[in-house]
């Protein structure tokens, strides 16, 4: 199997994820104790998605994420670079309408300008090699006033919870991982979390990309983070 490293190549990335796919879905469930299910409920309200709208779901994977906003009458593009992961989600979510997949690279979106009313990424963002760049791709295919939500890993502010963190990451995630197909790509998850910035310096990175009206909450006490943002209406360099 292959296993990423944190320059993020992005054909090891994508490998990765291929050899993930058919697990995928179950395997974040019992990492997270369920609470992955709730994380999803809260980007659904977060990004208000609208019937007549349409959405891009970026790093969907097998679209678990993507359907509710079609279920809630928007046109979802439910988008990732893993084919494996593609597969799966036609296959699964064959059923629903209004959902269609897309494969595509975060750094150059296969869409045109101010495609979407609303763009969206969930525990995609840090596998990417240039988040910033991924970001301005972002604001690139949102509408002038088209809405962001990330929904990733984080750091609890709360110094004896960020240790517990920081040890289930180092110890207790890799164990568990050896019930995967893949367990190296799990060994890849906590390595890229301990890296990741926390909640300010991501939302720096996401005022940087020009976005405007960048704020955050904490759910599950910091260990994952939703921030939101828009696309001014007036483009900025």
């Amino acid at each position: 199997m292959t296993r990423a490293s944190l320059d993020k190549q992005p054909a090891d990335v994508a490998a990765m994820f291929d050899g993930t796919a058919e697990r995928y879905d179950l395997m974040n469930s019992l990492m997270t104790g369920g609470q992955d299910r709730r994380w999803r409920r809260e980007v659904v309200r977060a990004l208000e998605a609208r019937p007549g709208e349409r959405v891009l779901d970026l790093a969907a994977g097998t679209g678990t994420s993507s359907v509710p906003f079609a279920e809630a009458g928007a046109d979802t593009v439910a988008c990732d670079f893993s084919l494996g992961m593609l597969r799966v989600g036609v296959r699964r979510q064959a059923d629903v309408t209004g959902l269609r997949f897309v494969a595509g690279d975060a750094l150059r979106l296969p869409f045109a300008d101010a495609s979407f009313d609303a763009v969206t990424i969930s525990f995609g963002l840090r596998n990417v090699a240039d988040t910033g760049l991924a970001l301005r791709e972002l604001r690139r295919v949102a509408k002038p006033g088209g809405r962001l939500v990330i929904c990733e890993v984080s750091h609890p502010p709360n110094a004896l919870l960020a240790l517990g963190h920081k040890a289930h990451l180092r110890y207790g995630l890799p164990l568990l991982a050896r019930v995967s197909s893949n367990p190296d790509s799990y060994r890849y998850l906590a390595e890229s979390t301990l890296a990741w910035p926390d909640q300010a310096g991501l939302a720096r990175l996401i005022q940087d990309a020009g976005w405007g009206g960048v704020r955050w909450r904490d759910l599950t006490f910091g260990v994952v983070a939703l921030h939101h943002a828009v696309n001014p209406s007036v483009k900025t360099a």
